[in-house]
C-alpha cells in the first residue's frame, strides 16, 4: 500500500525557490526527524521537474558513495551517478535530492561545484543538529537557500483528514470578528481536541487514518520520542539533553513561571544547560519562550536569558510523553480530551499546543 502524500504549506516555499533562487542557490530543508521532509522533496521532485534522482545516504550503495570521494570531473560523476541509478537527468529540467545528507559530509560540501556547474538542481534534507555535528572537517557551502519545515499545524492536519471546510470557517469568524455560537464552537473544539491528542508527526496520521485506535497512534508517537532520546545522546552522553527533555510536560503541570531546572536533574549547574539548548533547540524538537522584562521593546533588548519555558514542537507528543512511562490506559488526557472534560488544571497542554506553533 502507497504511503499517502500529505499537502504542506512548505510545498510553495519550495516552488518559490525553484522558480527564483535554484540556478544560484541549492535548497536545504532543515528540521527535526520524522516530519515529512524527504516526502515532500521526493513529491516536489515528482511535480516540478522531468526526472530526479533521489540519494538516501542511510540506504544507498557503495558505488555511489565513492562517487563523492573524486569530484574532479564532474560529467564522469553525472554519467555514473545516471548508470547507478537507472535515471537519465535532462539539463535543467532535473533534479538531485541528497536525503540526510548530514550523513555524508563530502556530499554537502560538494554542493558549491555542483551548483556552479548548472546543470541540474539540488536539494538537500537533513537534521539541523546532526548537519552541524558533521561540518567541522568540511568547506560549508554558501550556496544554500535554507527553509525550516516543522509538524504538521493545525490547518494541514485537516486537510490530511479530507477537512477542506473548518479552516475557512475559523478564518471567517476571525475576519468578521463574530462568535460561532454554541453548536459551531463545540465540532470546532471537537475537531481541534482530536489534533491534539495525534499531533502533527505525519506518521501519527497516517496510523490515525489507516486504524482509527489512539492506542495505536500513541505507540507510533513513543517510537519517534524514542527516536529523538536516541539523537540526545549524540548531543551529551551523560544524558542530561534527554532529561531537560522528557521533565517539559512537569514544568508546564507545575504551573511555574520558569523552566526548573531540578526537574530534569538534581543539583544541574545553569551553565551546564545553556551549553545544551542551542543544540536542542537546532534539532528542531522543542521550542523556547524567553520571559520578557518589557513587552513594549525590542524583545532582543529585553528578554531574560535567565528565565524561559521550554516545549515540545508537536503537542501529539507532548500528550504521549507526559505519561510516557506509564502504560496507555493510564493515559487520562486521551479520554478527558475525548470527553472534552479537561480539567482546568491540564491547562498546559493548550499552552504546550501555543508554545509548539
Amino acid at each position: 500500500m502507497e504511503k499517502p502524500v500529505f499537502k504542506r504549506k512548505i510545498y510553495n516555499e519550495i516552488l518559490e525557490w525553484k522558480e527564483n533562487r535554484s540556478d544560484k542557490y541549492a535548497l536545504l530543508i532543515k528540521g527535526a526527524r520524522r516530519i515529512g521532509k524527504s516526502t515532500i522533496a521526493e513529491e516536489f521532485a515528482k511535480n516540478e521537474f522531468k526526472s530526479y534522482i533521489l540519494i538516501d545516504f542511510a540506504h544507498t550503495s557503495k558505488e555511489i558513495i565513492e562517487l563523492f570521494n573524486d569530484m574532479y570531473n564532474l560529467d564522469f560523476f553525472f554519467l555514473q551517478l545516471q548508470q547507478f541509478t537507472g535515471t537519465r537527468l535532462h539539463e535543467k529540467e532535473s533534479v538531485i535530492i541528497f536525503d540526510e545528507v548530514q550523513l555524508l559530509p563530502k556530499a554537502r560540501q560538494a554542493i558549491k561545484y555542483l551548483v556552479a556547474d548548472g546543470r541540474y538542481k539540488y536539494i538537500e534534507t537533513g537534521s539541523l543538529l546532526s548537519i552541524k555535528k558533521n561540518t567541522k572537517d568540511i568547506l560549508i557551502p554558501s550556496e544554500e537557500h535554507k527553509i525550516s519545515m516543522y509538524p504538521m499545524d493545525f490547518e494541514e492536519f485537516l486537510w490530511a483528514i479530507g477537512d477542506d471546510m473548518t479552516a475557512d470557517t475559523i478564518k471567517l469568524l476571525i475576519k468578521s470578528k463574530k462568535p460561532a455560537g454554541n453548536s459551531l464552537h463545540r465540532n470546532l473544539m471537537r475537531t481541534f481536541r482530536l489534533y491534539m491528542l495525534i499531533g502533527g508527526m505525519p506518521q501519527a496520521i497516517e496510523s490515525y487514518l489507516e486504524n482509527n485506535n489512539l492506542q495505536i497512534v500513541d505507540e507510533v508517537k513513543r517510537e519517534i520520542i524514542d527516536l529523538y532520546e536516541e539523537d540526545f545522546v549524540k548531543i551529551d552522553g551523560t544524558g542530561l539533553a534527554g532529561d531537560i527533555y522528557d521533565a517539559i510536560p512537569a514544568n508546564l503541570t507545575s504551573n511555574a513561571s520558569r523552566y526548573v531546572l531540578s526537574t530534569a536533574r538534581e543539583g544541574i549547574r545553569t551553565n551546564r544547560v545553556r551549553e545544551l539548548i542551542p543544540d536542542m533547540l537546532s534539532s528542531f524538537t522543542v521550542n523556547i519562550a524567553y520571559h520578557a522584562n518589557n513587552p513594549n521593546v525590542g524583545f532582543a533588548l529585553e528578554k531574560d536569558t535567565s528565565r524561559y519555558k521550554l516545549f515540545l514542537s508537536d503537542v501529539g507528543l507532548f500528550i504521549t510523553l507526559a505519561f510516557k512511562d506509564k502504560d496507555f490506559t493510564d493515559n487520562v488526557i486521551y479520554n478527558k480530551l475525548l470527553s472534552n472534560k479537561l480539567d482546568t488544571n491540564l491547562g498546559y497542554i493548550y499552552e504546550n499546543d501555543c508554545g509548539s506553533n
